[in-house]
This record gives C-alpha cells, sequence and structure tokens, in this order.
C-alpha cells in the first residue's frame, strides 16, 4: 500500500541548536549585513536554504571513513578508494581531486579558455560563468525554450536545444573548445537533462570534433528524473544511468558538495590524455599533489561513501519527493513557484510575485530578504542581481527572476519544511507593501556574494 506521508529513509543520530530570534532582530542584522543574504552569520538564520552545497548531513558510514583516512602527501591509499568509486559511475581515463568544483573549473578553463573563445551550455551556473569569463572566453546559454518560461510544464526542461547548438558551432568553428552540459541545470531551476538530449547533445558536439563535458554535481538528482519522466527508463538502476550518462561525454567537473554528500570536494576528470597532463600542472600549482588536490584523505574516504549512498533508490525517492511537497505546497497556497519542481530546490518566482517592482530594482533580492525577515529563512537570488551584470559593464534584466529555496540534503525535517510554506504564506500577503532595491557598492565579478544593497522607498 502507497502511503501519502514522506518519511525520512534514516533515523536522526546527532543533532545541532537552532537559535530562535524576533523579526525585530532579523531586521537589523540583515541592515548590517548590506541586505545581502550572504552577508548574515548562520546562527542569525533559522531555516537554511541559501545553497545545498556542502550543507547536507552526512551519515553514520561517512563519518566512519574519516576515520580510515590516510593523510599521506603522496600515493595514499583514500586515494585510491575515492577514484575506484568515481570511476564506478563515471569511467573516466583520469580523476583529478579538486578541493571543490569551482577549483576544477578554474583548472578546466585555464587549460581551454581564452580570449576569442566560446563556450555554449544549456546554461552556465555562476562560477562557470565567471571562470570561462576571466579566461577572457564568452559563455553562452542555449537551453530550450521552455527552459526560460516559468510555467512551462515540460518534463526536461534543462534540455540543450541541439539545433542552435548545431548552428553555433557551425558559426564558430575552430572557437569552441568545448560544450558543457550542466545536470541538473540549476539557473533554470532544478530542472533535469533527459538521457535522449544527452545523447542528441554528444552526437553534435562529436560531429563537429568539440568535446562535451558534464557539470555533474546532481547527476544522481538527474539520472532519477530520467528514472521517472524518460519512456523506457523507469525500470532502470539509478547507477546505469549515471554510467550512461557519462559514456556520453568526455570529461567532467564536480562540486562533490552537492549529490557526492560532502561538505566540501570536488573533482575534474577526463580522457584526453594531454588535456588531463595539463591539468594536472595547474592542480599542483594552485590545489596540491594529484592524489589529494586540496583534500584531506579523510575527505577522499567520505566521498567515496556518499557516492554509494546517492544513488540508492529510497533516498532518491524520499529527496525528489520531500522537495516536490514544498513546490506543491507553496502552489496550492496560489504562490508562484517554477514548475515543474525541480530535484534540490524551489524557486520561487520573483517577477509574478512582486510584480510591481521593475527588474532593475532586483525583485529577487526584494524577496529574499522579505523571507529572512519575516522567518529567518534565508534563500538566494538567482535574476538580476545574479546574472545582470556584464563584463562589459553593463547591465540588463535577467531571463527570470527566481528566489532559489535550496533543500540541504538530510537535514531538515517536514516540519521545518511546513514552517517554510507558513512564511512564505505570510511574505504573499505582505507582497505589496515590499520595495526594490538598489545596489551602493559591488565587485566586478560574482557581485552577488558580496554586494550591499540599500532599500528603495
Amino acid at each position: 500500500m502507497a502511503y501519502r506521508t514522506i518519511i525520512e529513509p534514516f533515523r536522526i543520530h546527532s543533532v545541532a541548536p537552532l537559535r530562535m530570534t524576533t523579526e525585530a532582530q532579523r531586521r537589523e542584522a540583515v541592515k548590517a549585513a548590506g541586505y545581502n543574504l550572504f552577508g548574515l552569520h548562520s546562527d542569525d538564520v533559522l531555516i537554511d536554504l541559501l545553497t545545498d552545497s556542502g550543507t547536507g548531513a552526512m551519515s553514520r558510514d561517512q563519518w566512519a571513513a574519516i576515520q580510515h583516512g590516510d593523510e599521506s602527501y603522496a600515493g595514499s591509499p583514500s586515494f585510491e578508494i575515492f577514484r575506484s568509486a568515481v570511476q564506478e559511475l563515471f569511467p573516466f581515463a583520469h580523476v583529478i581531486p579538486t578541493h571543490q568544483g569551482r577549483a576544477a573549473e578554474k583548472i578546466l578553463f585555464t587549460a581551454l579558455g581564452g580570449t576569442g573563445r566560446v563556450i555554449p551550455s544549456n546554461t552556465h551556473f555562476d562560477t562557470t560563468r565567471a571562470n570561462i569569463e576571466y579566461s577572457g572566453a564568452e559563455a553562452v546559454d542555449l537551453v530550450i525554450a521552455e527552459g526560460r518560461d516559468p510555467v512551462s510544464r515540460h518534463p526536461f526542461k534543462g534540455n540543450m536545444d541541439t539545433a542552435r547548438l548545431d548552428a553555433f558551432l557551425t558559426q564558430n568553428a575552430g572557437r569552441v573548445p568545448v560544450v558543457m552540459l550542466t545536470l541538473t541545470n540549476n539557473s533554470g531551476g532544478g530542472q533535469p537533462v533527459s538521457l535522449e538530449n544527452i545523447r542528441e547533445t554528444s552526437a553534435v558536439c562529436h560531429r563537429h570534433g568539440v568535446p562535451l563535458f558534464l557539470d555533474a554535481c546532481r547527476f544522481a538528482e538527474n539520472a532519477w528524473f530520467i528514472r521517472e519522466r524518460e519512456p523506457g527508463q523507469g525500470e532502470r538502476e539509478v547507477s546505469d544511468i549515471v554510467r550512461d550518462m557519462a559514456r556520453l561525454a568526455d570529461g567532467m567537473t564536480m562540486s562533490a558538495k552537492k549529490d557526492p554528500m560532502g561538505n566540501i570536494g570536488g573533482w575534474l576528470a577526463l580522457n584526453d590524455d594531454a588535456l588531463a597532463e595539463q591539468c594536472r600542472a595547474l592542480l599542483i600549482l594552485t590545489e596540491g599533489f594529484p592524489t589529494y588536490g586540496g583534500l584531506a584523505g579523510r575527505d577522499l574516504e567520505a566521498l567515496a561513501q556518499g557516492l554509494k549512498e546517492v544513488v540508492d533508490h529510497d533516498y532518491l525517492r524520499y529527496r525528489i519527493r520531500s522537495t516536490a511537497y514544498l513546490g506543491e505546497a507553496l502552489a496550492k497556497a496560489g504562490i508562484p513557484v517554477l514548475q515543474p519542481i525541480g530535484g534540490h530546490a524551489v524557486y520561487l518566482d520573483a517577477k509574478a510575485f512582486l510584480p510591481h517592482i521593475p527588474p532593475l530594482q532586483y525583485p529577487g533580492q526584494a524577496l529574499a530578504v522579505a523571507l529572512y525577515e519575516a522567518g529567518g529563512v534565508r534563500g538566494c537570488e538567482i535574476g538580476t542581481v545574479m546574472f545582470g551584470r556584464h563584463p562589459d559593464g553593463s547591465e540588463t534584466p535577467a531571463t527570470m527572476e527566481l528566489v532559489r529555496l535550496a533543500i540541504p540534503r538530510r537535514t531538515y525535517t517536514q516540519s521545518h519544511i511546513d514552517y517554510v510554506i507558513e512564511v512564505c504564506g505570510e511574505v504573499a500577503r505582505r507582497a505589496p507593501t515590499l520595495s526594490g532595491y538598489r545596489i551602493s557598492h559591488e565587485p566586478k565579478q560574482l557581485r552577488h556574494f558580496t554586494a550591499r544593497f540599500e532599500p528603495l522607498a
């Protein structure tokens, strides 16, 4: 018998306290942070949905694996355990550990980027785009049209527009060193990419002689969506779907702080021997020796165990269903959310939530601040603040104005999520009274992390 109640497929073994605050205290805290939620002290946050990156709870077996870690500078057996676990799912010839995903991106685009080059993706996320642009190259997004429509219910809104990619590679012959494919598509609402689309994208790339790399930090969630939504995939093991995804690519970057269940870590994996040698030289220069790459041996062992746990069907069923529980409740309450609900997060449609605030007054930032002030819920703006500023200094509205409520893995219970639903309802009641923001200070790159804001009257 199928029951409607979503239960966590684990028991709570250790707990951390939450500090309860008043709305007056939160208003003072966010003002002191320049109305930038990244600037808050975490103990001033009640429910932290800023990111699912490195914020999950590790399992009993991961903590046990930490005790097994070997901290030898070179040739650690912990690296062999880590590499074997990676290659079990991603059978690439070379596995290069890094301290997190953006370090893998930095190494890859230092090797492949440069002035005059262009790198397409379905949708680049913030650090990927910034690392590409820092190298002098241009980042281009080629997601399907449905992926730019918050209300479309296309089952695979993260898909690459392969017709546009084919034309793009023809028009830019000799300028494209690599094509990236983000799984799931974080900037587009945590939306998955179908196995068929990965196969078509791979075929287009290889027809043009261009390698395909996966930004695969939420690979297990993407594979679960394939299993649930794609014809012919419903009876397959998630681990087999992951291997199929990997075999269609020439390499990958990974933030192991997401699906691999780590609090830190990442890797770059690829098949090209010459490129791997170049990347290892950069790794030694910036991260560490190739058998630890900026990580302790204990971290490598915890990630190896996490890779086994993340493809468990009971875990993934709970993970995707519990995220949907939040999204469905908000939609039922009339709160605009991006559809269909993604894997790691629910994305509020700030443009529809606050239609009276123009894009260049940052409705996503206004909504995110309001959620914190009202209930201590910290989300993340994914809109014009994050993606509106261009390398030439100009600013244009982002395609979508979103606030991401990212769910850390194995961290919050259903009652925490019910509280978030109530807070969103209260902010919806206040919506007509909310106003926009101006930026009073911003860095040249990745401004959303450290910019300061002032509320407009």
